[in-house]
């Protein structure tokens, strides 16, 4: 049976860490996006604004050269959607940011590689 898929709330823009400071700047300061507070999740430098009915974060991470945008994918049954997603031959890619031990999802690759995660 196929598991049910629905956009999350959340939408990472992972930005090289020289280039997070202005990007913080343009949401806060240029657009007036409303900041949130910080996250439990995060453990990398991280920014939050509010985006409509999603939350944006900003991650400065270290190796990047170039900014991606990585998006957050919600199913009613998380093991369900591995086994699915396993039959579709799309990537895990769960090495690429670790989650908490309590954290009930998974790092996916879509077929031109923009990274979801997976969660309930």
């Amino acid at each position: 049976m196929k598991p049910t898929f629905l956009p999350g709330r959340n939408i990472a823009m992972k930005v090289p860490a020289h280039e997070y400071e202005c990007t913080v700047a343009f949401y806060r300061d240029v657009l007036g996006f409303q900041q949130l507070e910080s996250s439990e999740y995060s453990a990398t430098e991280t920014t939050r604004f509010a985006f409509g009915d999603k939350v944006l974060w900003i991650d400065s991470v270290e190796t990047l050269s170039q900014s991606e945008t990585w998006l957050e994918v919600t199913t009613d049954d998380i093991d369900a959607a591995a086994q699915y997603l396993a039959q579709h031959n799309i990537t895990r890619r769960d090495e690429i940011e670790l989650l908490p031990d309590d954290f009930h999802g998974f790092w996916i690759a879509s077929p031109c590689n923009a990274i979801h995660l997976v969660t309930t």
